[in-house]
């Protein structure tokens, strides 16, 4: 369990930035956000599509 929140930490601390500039560029919702990050190609952690949620997951456990 340790490793998955290492893992999961650290995948939060790479992608966090790109989520920082698509807040800047203008979106405001986690939806927004999703839609941005899918648009630009970034996979999520297990190389899926981003969702609303998964958007509010990272930011809080930012």
């Amino acid at each position: 369990m340790v490793t998955l929140c290492r893992e999961a930490d650290r995948y939060v601390a790479n992608v966090l930035p790109i989520i920082r500039e698509a807040q800047k560029a203008g979106a405001s919702t986690p939806r927004q956000i999703a839609e941005a990050l899918n648009a630009r190609g970034i996979p999520t952690s297990r190389g899926g599509q981003w969702y609303a949620q998964s958007i509010a997951n990272i930011l809080e456990r930012a």
